[in-house]
């Protein structure tokens, strides 16, 4: 009998993600964000994703132990 882990495939770890920091752009306060895409807490601001220095992960809208049940 297979595990459920070899069932579903292979499974590779993400990379780890880099704490990066930077000043806001509108109100100049220090901050910090993951790889590049950050979000200040003083005013609002938020960078474009695109901007991050790695792409962002891929997300499957259904989990496998979330899908809907076929019958």
């Amino acid at each position: 009998m297979a595990s459920p882990s070899s069932a579903r495939g292979a499974v590779r770890p993400l990379p780890l993600p880099e704490i990066t920091r930077t000043e806001c752009r509108r109100c100049g306060a220090l901050i910090k964000g993951l790889n590049h895409r950050y979000a200040c807490t003083s005013c609002g601001w938020v960078n474009p994703s695109g901007e991050g220095s790695r792409p962002l992960p891929a997300v499957d809208p259904w989990p496998v132990d979330e899908r809907p049940r076929t019958r």
